[in-house]
């Protein structure tokens, strides 16, 4: 692994939606269980798990709404079908300018620099991080002597500027590390995820 890309997603909601916090989401919710339709890109995407670890510590009851993909999704939320969607910033911005769609908080720990002034959830919801990420693999065997070239040869890609001005513009972070960096970040990953499957009771389709 060379560099680990994370982008985050962005928690929003159809305009027509009386809350514009989300302590006034949560209050919503809260007050009309099972009531609050959550569209997602598919059951096990990342929009689904961010929805279902935000219901988790919070306590409310969404209605969870698969799409194939991203854009029907959006769509529907856009024409007020569903009322929150938990999406990538850099496809929601437009309507998000727009007015088109109003955003409540972005999923990943530090604000978004496409947003500044929007807040993260985990201010309103302590231990809440959820992030879209890329990073870059090898086959399990590979020379370490190799491994290491390549570890080196793309971090030094990533930090090129105009690379770096371009993800930032997609809302992406680089964050250059090691294998071994990379590694740990897949293992506390997965076991994040698992646990919250577990307790969800989330199962494959």
């Amino acid at each position: 692994m060379a560099a680990l890309i994370r982008s985050p997603l962005v928690m929003e909601v159809n305009p027509s939606v009386p809350a514009s916090s989300i302590p006034e989401f949560i209050a919503m919710a809260k007050a009309n269980p099972g009531a609050v339709a959550a569209a997602s890109a598919g059951h096990g995407t990342p929009a689904h798990m961010a929805s279902e670890l935000f219901q988790l510590l919070t306590g409310i009851d969404l209605i969870d709404v698969p799409y194939r993909g991203g854009a029907p999704a959006l769509t529907d939320l856009l024409a007020g079908q569903v009322q929150v969607m938990f999406e990538n910033v850099s496809t929601s911005l437009e309507y998000i300018r727009a007015g088109k769609l109003r955003a409540l908080g972005v999923t990943t720990a530090a604000r978004s620099d496409l947003l500044p002034e929007l807040p993260t959830v985990s201010e309103f919801v302590p231990g809440y991080e959820v992030s879209s990420w890329f990073g870059i693999g090898a086959p399990k065997h590979t020379p370490t002597n190799i491994v290491d070239l390549l570890n080196v040869t793309i971090n030094a890609g990533l930090s090129d500027p105009k690379l770096k001005a371009q993800l930032t513009d997609l809302s992406a972070t680089v964050l250059p590390g090691t294998p071994a960096d990379f590694g740990k970040f897949i293992a506390d990953e997965t076991e994040k995820w698992r646990k919250l499957i577990q307790a969800a009771g989330i199962k494959s389709t």
